[in-house]
């Protein structure tokens, strides 16, 4: 058992604290951390994949038509590029301009099965540009048994496309014997359920086999290797049925996988951005040993630029363990990157959505490239080569998306098997969560306590969850108190537990953050992803806690050990993302943006999404 965390008194701060750095919200994922499909609420590196518009309102004055494209995020930052080129051309006869918003996939399709709600989900798309036709698949069947019809069509052309791939170190692919080798996911499961880990390759020091993927719920690339996963465990390339999905020997197969999962999460570009700052530090090879992505992501983090962002390219250098790309020999999907325009649309706006389709699927084309896009039929560009840890001859065998109601039975099922979570749910009390915000009627904790509410449903029947709250003075000297201890969720308790919570005091941020991580890791489980969850709307204002410099080292783990991961809610105007920022970074986890407080519902389920 760890003791809890004891007050030291310490002097001033010894560092002022960065310019807090913008960006907008996710989920949009992510990073902020965000990347390949994510949402983009997370906060890593200062890149950014949240959602916000590529450029401002001004091409065409007053008198053009301009076209809303919701794009999911590992594009979305080189579709505003095109975007910008493509402004202020005719179309139809008036001056067009095309403004691009990032949001990930499944948060896309989500909200656009149960009505587009522009509070909660954002600018409306007139065009919605997920990176998988499963998305458009799954939101077909959300609407079959409603009222509604769907609100974009089935089939939808395509702008790019990227293999999914299983993106190793280099030298954790050689062991495998690639590229010589096929590896697929058999083997993948076999070193992962191997107690010997990688000492079965001769490299004891490397551990355990970890594999970092996306929750399918939210993201292109965690929903592709699900479906993949689901096509090897059958042994099947097509046809995929319930019954298949269903079958004893499937699930055994799913499981086995799903246990080195080191966490989940709403983007991939989590695990590529705490990947890179691993490399900066000659700790590459015990961080993880694989994550699924999409291929032209291999390329972005071989680049030094995890977030795929054009405009950050070239400010990292490359790392000096490259990545390279593992098509899998069963098989694997196509992002297709369907371009879906919404029904009902206005003239002037069907003739611009139609014409900026024209112009992606031509000089667009030019400038995914530039970027390790296949293109829209396929092709292999110049970047897609050996010396960039590339196949262009692969994938030799591509998997089809498997029909609406069998990929909602994958999903269901993945929901089933998916590694458990012990989650330590930490929420600030403090008095400033009493203030109002604007035209909601309500204060930041209701908005907050409404959120925490509406994520526990992701949770499942094998999960542990807890609630700690803090302020300052709690129990004792304590700035935090255990309201629910970690255990499985029993029904309404904590419901009620979070519905209660009032706001009083300052805000002791480190010695809750260390208390409430020592706290998961006295209970932790290598079966389970084990973590924290902290928000907080403010700064540390104990000044008699311990500090900031003290606190980071107490939250790092030596490379390659299991670890809690303590994922950070930045929640109003005035929390401290720059701080919170490092706190996650130490325990290789996320910081999400939610200074937008009506932003809190979709970033809480973001965070969520991790486990």
């Amino acid at each position: 058992m760890y003791p809890p965390a004891q007050k030291r008194r310490r002097g001033p701060a010894s560092f002022i604290i960065a310019i807090i750095v913008a960006g907008a919200l996710i989920v949009g994922l992510r990073v902020l951390f965000s990347g390949t499909d994510a949402g983009g609420s997370a906060s890593s590196g200062g890149s950014s994949g949240s959602e916000g518009s590529s450029t401002g309102r001004t091409a065409c004055g007053g008198d053009g038509v301009t076209l809303n494209v919701v794009a999911s995020s590992e594009k979305a930052a080189v579709l505003s590029t095109i975007a910008d080129a493509y402004n202020a051309r005719e179309a139809g006869g008036r001056c067009a301009e095309v403004v691009v918003t990032s949001k990930a996939s499944g948060d896309a399709m989500q909200a656009l099965a149960r009505g587009w709600d522009t509070r909660r989900d954002g600018l409306k798309p007139d065009v919605w540009t997920p990176a998988s036709a499963g998305w458009v698949s799954l939101l077909q069947q959300r609407v079959a048994g409603t009222d509604r019809p769907s609100p974009v069509p089935a089939d939808n052309p395509t702008i790019a496309t990227s293999p999914l791939v299983i993106a190793m170190p280099e030298p954790m692919a050689d062991a495998l014997g690639w590229p010589s080798k096929k590896i697929g996911w058999t083997q993948i499961l076999d070193l992962a359920n191997d107690p010997k880990g990688w000492a079965k390759y001769g490299h004891p020091e490397w551990g355990p086999f970890r594999l970092g993927k996306t929750n399918p719920n939210y993201s292109t690339s965690g929903l592709n290797a699900t479906i993949g996963a689901y096509f090897a465990a059958t042994g099947l390339s097509g046809d995929l049925t319930k019954q298949d999905v269903a079958n004893a020997k499937t699930r055994k197969f799913i499981s086995g996988m799903e246990r080195s999962i080191v966490h989940y999460g709403d983007i991939s570009l989590t695990f590529l951005s705490n990947l890179q700052r691993a490399d900066d530090s000659g700790t590459a090879m015990s961080y993880i040993s694989a994550v699924t992505i999409e291929e032209k992501s291999v390329w972005d983090y071989n680049q030094g630029n995890p977030s795929g962002d054009p405009k950050t390219l070239g400010q990292h250098a490359k790392p000096k363990i490259p990545l390279v790309a593992i098509y899998p020999s069963e098989g694997t999907l196509l992002s297709d990157h369907p371009y879906a325009e919404l029904a009902g649309l206005d003239p002037a706006k069907k003739a611009t959505a139609d014409d900026f389709l024209t112009y992606l699927r031509s000089e667009g084309g030019r400038e995914f490239a530039k970027y390790a896009f296949r293109s829209f039929d396929g092709k292999a560009g110049d970047l897609i080569t050996a010396e960039n840890g590339l196949d262009p001859a692969q994938p030799a065998t591509t998997l089809s998306v498997p029909a609406p109601a069998v990929l909602d039975e994958i999903l269901k099922s993945w929901g089933e098997l998916r590694k458990p979570a012990n989650v330590l749910m930490v929420v600030d009390t403090s008095g400033s969560m009493g203030a109002d915000v604007p035209d909601t009627g309500k204060s930041k904790l209701d908005l907050a306590k409404q959120a925490a509410i509406n994520a526990l449903s992701q949770f499942g029947p094998n999960d542990k969850v807890g609630l700690w709250t803090f302020s300052l003075n709690q129990d004792g000297a304590k700035d935090y108190r255990e309201l629910v201890p970690l255990k499985k969720i029993a029904e309404n308790e904590l419901t009620d537990r979070i519905g209660d919570l009032i706001p009083n005091g300052g805000t002791g941020l480190h010695d809750t953050a260390l208390a409430s991580y020592q706290n998961v890791m006295s209970r932790r489980s290598d079966d389970t992803i084990n973590a924290v969850v902290l928000l907080t709307d403010g700064k540390n204002e104990d000044n008699n806690s311990i500090s900031l410099d003290d606190l980071l080292p107490d939250l790092d783990t030596e490379a390659g050990q299991d670890t809690v991961r303590l994922f950070t809610i930045a929640y109003g105007a005035d929390a401290d993302l720059d701080v919170l920022k490092r706190i996650s970074q130490t325990t290789d986890a996320a910081a999400y943006d939610s200074r937008e407080p009506g932003s809190i519902d979709r970033v809480f389920t973001a965070v969520i999404s991790n486990f």
